[in-house]
């Protein structure tokens, strides 16, 4: 395959490896030569090659494989959220909400239909714009900002990136990562910077480090980090902040997905004085996947540069989507289902995590809607002995950044709309395999 792939520079390499899958003589699953054999092949120093390869990645179109090597990416060597396809095993990977906790928006939608929206009114609903700058003033009042509504947090953060960032530019992100994420810098042509993350949250040393590096941007978790569920802790947050102080321009993105199903205060990087911050907050997990609607908290000049990235397509978010989220959350009753939703997944993931404890599995009580379970051996094996029992369970392998990390020892686990007796066979079948 070598031979076929010419260039004397990262770029014409790049584009060359483009070119033959575009014919099809690279398909999804081919492996491309190593990055020492490609450079003898064509007479270039192995740097080069090692650039070329890592544009293609963050292009989407190979992906290492570690020891197995880089391959041309297909839909399928690519990881995602939600349920798995072509499967006969009981999915407990899937990240999703329980659907009987989602609100019935039937009632809502009968009353949101009125007078049409018309090219060149304002794209934001009024009465949404109104409770937004409310519910967020009660966590920024210390920041002056504009409010822009999304089709969701991806959307918002894939159109923060574009409006802030150039190819090639450095990303820091949370390690483990939340997919959407990594996909989103991937695609997006940037370089992702990982940050470790523990128990409190993004690290102080992992942001510095990736301050020196140079990044542009940073994307954090606030709270129920995906996967981990770490939420930021106030000693944190205001370390973080610390380090902030004198980068005030790197853009800020808080992706505060759990917003109202969280049970851990809000805490911020985003300090009094830096000038570049967005605080994005989707209503997906509370008022379901399908409310493709997120509301994003800026500085002034973020929330231009965003309208601007929204008019060529979109331009806004349908009107009528917009009346039926503000229906939804100031009506009493689906505040108080979104209520009893955000206890019934604390209360299910603590009695699993319990259990687990008691078995000798360490599961600590986090935030979200899934665990996050070390083992004590190698999380693809114990994946592979679980499927024999059943079930499917999503690695954390999928969610490293670190291409040269060891193999993850970590399971995300969604286990909150599990019956009693299927928590229990799925923890005797988990501590089995781990053995």
């Amino acid at each position: 395959m070598s031979d076929q792939i010419t260039g004397t520079t990262a770029a014409d390499i790049s584009d060359s490896v483009r070119d033959l899958r575009d014919r099809g003589v690279l398909r999804p699953g081919s492996a491309l030569p190593p990055v020492r054999e490609l450079a003898t092949t064509l007479g270039v120093n192995r740097n080069t090659a090692v650039a070329a390869y890592r544009q293609l990645a963050q292009a989407g179109i190979v992906i290492s494989r570690g020891r197995a090597g880089t391959v041309i990416t297909g839909h399928e060597s690519v990881a995602q959220e939600g349920y798995a396809s072509d499967t006969v095993l009981r999915d407990v990977g899937t990240g999703n909400p329980d659907p009987r906790l989602i609100p019935d928006p039937s009632a809502a939608l009968a009353t949101v239909a009125g007078r049409p929206v018309l090219y060149g009114e304002p794209v934001i609903d009024r009465g949404l714009d109104e409770w937004a700058r409310e519910w967020i003033s009660q966590d920024l009042d210390h920041v002056d900002f504009g409010i822009t509504v999304t089709s969701g947090a991806v959307d918002a953060v894939e159109r923060l990136l574009a409006q802030a960032l150039m190819r090639d530019d450095a990303v820091a992100l949370e390690d483990p990562c939340f997919l959407a994420s990594i996909h989103t810098v991937r695609l997006g042509g940037y370089r992702a910077v990982p940050v470790p993350v523990d128990d409190q949250g993004m690290t102080v040393d992992g942001l510095r480090a990736a301050l020196d590096a140079g990044v542009r941007a940073v994307i954090c978790t606030p709270r129920a980090q995906n996967p981990t569920g770490a939420s930021l802790t106030a000693t944190r947050a205001a370390e973080l902040r610390a380090v902030l102080v004198d980068h005030p321009y790197v853009l800020i993105i808080e992706d505060d997905h759990f917003s109202m199903l969280s049970q851990r205060p809000y805490e911020s990087l985003i300090g009094p004085e830096h000038r570049r911050y967005a605080l994005v907050r989707s209503v997906s997990k509370f008022l379901g996947p399908d409310m493709c609607l997120a509301i994003a908290a800026t500085d002034a000049a973020t929330a231009e540069r965003l309208a601007m990235r929204l008019s060529p397509g979109t331009t806004w978010v349908s009107h009528l989507l917009q009346r039926l989220t503000l229906t939804q959350l100031t009506d009493d009753s689906v505040l108080s289902r979104i209520a009893d939703a955000r206890e019934h997944y604390a209360a299910r993931n603590a009695a699993f995590a319990s259990r687990l404890r008691e078995q000798g599995l360490d599961s600590p009580v986090t935030d979200g809607l899934s665990l996050w379970i070390e083992l004590p051996k190698p999380a693809r094996l114990v994946a592979e002995r679980l499927m024999r029992r059943g079930w499917l369970a999503r690695t954390g392998d999928d969610f490293a950044l670190d291409e040269r990390a060891d193999p993850s020892r970590h399971l995300r686990l969604t286990v909150h709309d599990l019956s009693e007796e299927d928590a229990e066979t799925l923890v005797a079948d988990l501590v089995s395999a781990a053995r």
